[in-house]
């Protein structure tokens, strides 16, 4: 890791009271003599005065790019570059500037990025950077100005515009195009978006790739060599814009230095041989609002809390009781006050009091999108001391804080916890210090049940972890790639895979040969099912579905063909796509005696339409996501109007989970709103129904 300051005075032991600590009755008690009770008392290990004495703002100085920032923009003016550089380097500077380059001369870009948040929040500022009117946006929810010089969108409207283009033999029309969070390309589930990406750009188009943790750059940039045929330029920047201090925070309240060069304090050692879980007992959290007091004391806030999950996040919110003297109120209440006049239904959110008076949030995906803007927008202008969030924070929103305190040592990626890896570790800890707010950041650990320092430890100089391929075959890519490619083309972009180049000093031709089976097995089944001929082309069926550019397109085709979708319906319409989009693990048990009778049938028959196919593909091996019911319920209600919380409530689903579930549902009615030419009237009612479904809370201007 870089830019870790080392300790400037050597370890010094100090005498202190000893804590033992006693479980009673669920929580921790600890012992102090001639006391029945302790609570923490804000403390630091000597060694820590002269590293603390850096805390403070830098003096104010005129901006001047750093040598790696002009390398790179002079770099993506002739041929592809990849910038890897810590979190808060300037790599929107580049990406800003070198827009301004293609700009001037009258050509176009395109910035692509991983989240819908991260695109608003980039079409925003750069609207403010180059006029609105010259930037447009194209997400799944938002559409607007398409045609405008500067794109900001998804990756996945990006790599949609490439199948478009390749099968209109038509080159993308486009100068530059910047794939933000380049390491998304090592995604297990989106990284094949990423890969798909390279290998269709056309060579004419330069590529910038902005990444904070890419370990195997000139891998990478290799890869790229040898398919786009020219040079793209590997800039790495290990400079961190502010340094890194690790802590260690002992359960009496004392701070102290987590390492000793590269090696773990001695105080530390000693403490977790005897007391590793002191802070809890079973699931209990610990005293947030005696930690932040410690963190207030030194001035280490604001901090950013990342915790293992939504619930605990808050929970966390509710244990902190303490009201911070600020200074700030008139332009706190005033800003508040801005958020809440545009989004009034946030004046009900269970956490609003807790953010005026304690001046902390929290910051996860079960929360509304517009409660998520707010959070940052406060943070950002320096209005909270705490924002307890789970790792969504770090994966690309613009959220620094002066320290970001771990608590513990894994996380959980969807399907299981594992312990953390040096990206996930890098993305986390580039959240503290803020470039030009502070002279240096922190990161705070506490002691847990699933906190290993060990590990912590070797992740502070551990570099990122090498990216390796993600691509797999899918329905949609088969169809869309048969729109303009016989399979000998298709054998021939799976030869240009970063899966193949990885491997090409061994086991080449088992990797060539895995992707070209398995296509060959997802082809056999199209065929078999119509959507391919005898000549390997797409039959009329086929054409139209490659448009359905979903999880499931061939689930959804199936009713198209059966005429099993409503027409004239656009709340059941709706409702009866929205099984299709969820992919979570949810089992929400609801009384069928208590449905709409319209409901029902309506859901009933799309079962009965997909079962036959859907048993189709499991017997040739393909997976087939359950359709959940309560997903129609839920969809159903929101589109005739019923209340927000009515629904939140009767189904015990978190905001944000909701809020996805009608953004992707609305996303899979866009796709097929587009067959007006061939379904017509189920394409009419399928605008109608995106159309009904898309307001707020679900989506904020």
């Amino acid at each position: 890791m870089s830019q870790v300051l080392k300790n400037h005075t050597p370890p010094r032991t100090i005498k202190r009271r000893r804590y033992q600590g006693k479980r009673s009755g669920g929580r921790i008690k600890t012992r102090s003599p001639g006391k029945k009770s302790f609570r923490m008392g804000p403390g630091a290990e000597p060694e820590l005065k002269e590293i603390f004495s850096h805390i403070g703002k830098p003096p104010s100085v005129p901006f001047t790019p750093d040598p790696f920032q002009v390398h790179a923009l002079e770099s993506i003016k002739k041929t592809d570059c990849l910038v890897i550089a810590p979190t808060g380097a300037g790599k929107t500077w580049i990406a800003k500037e070198a827009i301004s380059d293609v700009f001037r001369k009258g050509g176009r870009c395109w910035y692509a990025s991983p989240l819908k948040a991260l695109t608003n929040s980039k079409w925003v500022e750069f609207g403010e950077s180059f006029g609105r009117g010259n930037v447009g946006i194209l997400t799944g929810d938002t559409k607007d100005n398409t045609e405008a010089p500067i794109i900001v969108g998804t990756t996945e409207i990006l790599r949609n515009q490439l199948y478009d283009a390749m099968h209109k033999g038509e080159s993308l029309g486009y100068d530059l195009v910047i794939l933000d969070e380049a390491h998304f390309l090592g995604d297990e589930d989106r990284g094949v978006v990423w890969e798909e990406i390279m290998i269709y750009l056309p060579a004419r188009i330069n590529l910038l790739l902005l990444s904070a943790t890419v370990g195997n750059g000139r891998e990478i940039a290799g890869w790229l060599n040898s398919i786009r045929g020219r040079e793209c330029i590997v800039i790495k920047e290990d400079r961190r814009p502010v340094p890194l201090y690790p802590l260690f925070l002992h359960p009496s309240g004392i701070i102290m230095p987590l390492l000793t060069g590269k090696k773990i304090f001695k105080k530390v050692v000693s403490f977790l041989g005897n007391r590793p879980n002191i802070y809890r007992h079973g699931n209990k959290l610990p005293p947030f609002d005696e930690i932040i007091g410690v963190l207030r004391k030194f001035k280490l806030l604001p901090a950013i809390f990342f915790l293992k999950s939504r619930g605990e996040c808050n929970v966390a919110v509710n244990l902190v009781k303490t009201t911070p003297g600020r200074t700030d109120k008139e332009s706190f209440n005033e800003n508040l006050r801005a958020i809440l006049d545009h989004f009034p239904y946030l004046e009900d959110h269970e956490q609003l009091q807790s953010l005026r008076r304690c001046r902390v949030g929290a910051h996860h995906g079960g929360q509304l999108p517009a409660w998520k803007f707010m959070v940052e927008t406060m943070m950002k202008k320096g209005h909270l001391d705490v924002v307890f969030a789970t790792s969504t924070v770090a994966a690309g929103v613009n959220f620094p804080a002066r320290s970001v305190v771990l608590l513990n040592s894994d996380q959980f990626n969807g399907r299981e916890f594992l312990p953390l890896n040096a990206v996930e570790f890098h993305q986390m800890t580039g959240r503290a210090g803020r470039r030009g707010q502070d002279n240096i950041g922190f990161m705070l650990t506490i002691p847990q049940k699933y906190m290993d320092i060990l590990h912590i430890r070797n992740l502070l100089f551990m570099k990122p972890e090498k990216i390796v391929s993600r691509i797999r075959n899918d329905f949609s890519m088969a169809l869309n790639l048969l729109l303009s490619h016989t399979p000998e083309d298709i054998r021939a972009i799976f030869e240009r895979s970063l899966a193949n180049y990885q491997q090409k000093e061994r086991m080449k031709k088992k990797i060539r040969t895995d992707l070209w089976e398995d296509f060959q097995r997802h082809l056999n089944f199209l065929k078999a099912e119509g959507f391919v001929n005898c000549n390997n082309r797409l039959t009329e069926k086929g054409m139209w579905t490659s448009q359905l550019r979903l999880d499931q397109p061939l689930l959804i085709a199936e009713c198209l063909t059966n005429d099993a979708f409503p027409k004239r319906n656009e709340a059941l319409l709706a409702a009866v796509v929205a099984p299709f989009v969820y992919d979570r693990d949810a089992n929400i048990a609801l009384k069928r005696s208590e449905q709409s009778k319209k409901l029902l049938a309506a859901c009933d028959k799309i079962i009965s339409t997909v079962a036959p196919i859907s048993q189709r593909m499991k017997d040739a091996g393909f997976d087939v996501n359950p359709l959940p019911f309560w997903a129609s319920v839920a969809i159903y209600k929101w589109a005739g109007n019923v209340d927000w919380a009515r629904i939140v409530n009767k189904l015990k689903i978190a905001d944000g989970d909701l809020a996805m579930l009608i953004s992707r549902t609305a996303d899979n009615l866009r796709q097929i709103a587009s067959l007006k030419d061939t379904h017509p009237d189920v394409a009419r009612c399928a605008a109608a129904a995106r159309k009904a479904i898309l307001r707020e809370p679900v989506i904020f201007e």
